[in-house]
């Protein structure tokens, strides 16, 4: 992977970062009620992300935005727990290690703000992610928890971060 680096988001990235989202989630059939395609909070990540204990980071190459991930402190997770969120990453640049990138730098943030387990919520239609999930140590859950408000994930998954 050449020219690409990983920052914190900016205001100016939403547009971005909305559009690669919303494009992803068409491209594998799960542009659905009940996901983040119809969550207005898509369109805003950069204010989305603007509280304490959340981050979001986008990756660039050569300049341009290939997607991005973060983490959120999601209501109702038990203590300790935060949730990866949008891990989206353009189809041109998949299966290159840039999505394990994005989600180590989710972990070390996540440690670093006192977390000790991430939480994830996906559905099979993003059956290309779950293998990532699983290869960076998450396992399934039986059920959901917290209270994301995307119930059109049918899939959780968690992970210990220490």
């Amino acid at each position: 992977m050449k020219n690409i680096s990983i920052r914190p988001i900016r205001a100016s990235d939403n547009i971005f970062i909305a559009a690669i989202i919303r494009k992803i989630l068409i491209e594998f059939g799960a542009d659905k009620p009940g996901t983040v395609y119809f969550d207005p909070t898509t369109d805003n990540l950069f204010q989305l992300f603007a509280i304490h204990n959340a981050a979001y980071y986008v990756a660039e190459a050569n300049g341009n935005i290939v997607g991005g991930s973060g983490i959120f402190p999601t209501p109702g997770l038990p203590e300790g727990c935060c949730e990866l969120v949008k891990l989206y990453l353009i189809s041109e640049l998949r299966g290159q290690g840039l999505g394990l990138l994005l989600m180590e730098k989710c972990f070390q943030t996540a440690i670093d703000f006192g977390f000790t387990q991430m939480y994830l919520e996906t559905m099979p239609e993003l059956r290309t992610a779950i293998g990532l999930y699983e290869k960076a140590g998450f396992s399934f859950l039986p059920g959901p928890l917290g209270h994301s408000g995307h119930f059109g994930c049918d899939l959780w998954m968690i992970k210990n971060l220490t």
